[in-house]
């Protein structure tokens, strides 16, 4: 297998990932006030794993630029 499918893999991955972090961030949302003490790190989670997809499609980006 190529970097370059490797790369694409591994996005994949980060997309399902994404999808389910916002999902997470979605019903927490929607149990407000409640919950409201787990925003923090719901937040910081979601945010952390869009940070990693977006530098994921960046370097395939880059490296399908490269071909």
């Amino acid at each position: 297998m190529s970097n370059l499918d490797e790369m694409g893999k591994k996005v994949r991955k980060l997309q399902l990932r994404a999808a389910a972090a916002k999902m997470k961030l979605r019903d927490l949302a929607e149990d407000l006030p409640v919950k409201w003490t787990e925003i923090e790190e719901v937040a910081e989670k979601t945010y952390a794993v869009f940070a990693e997809l977006d530098d994921a499609k960046r370097e395939l980006a880059a490296m399908k630029n490269l071909r």
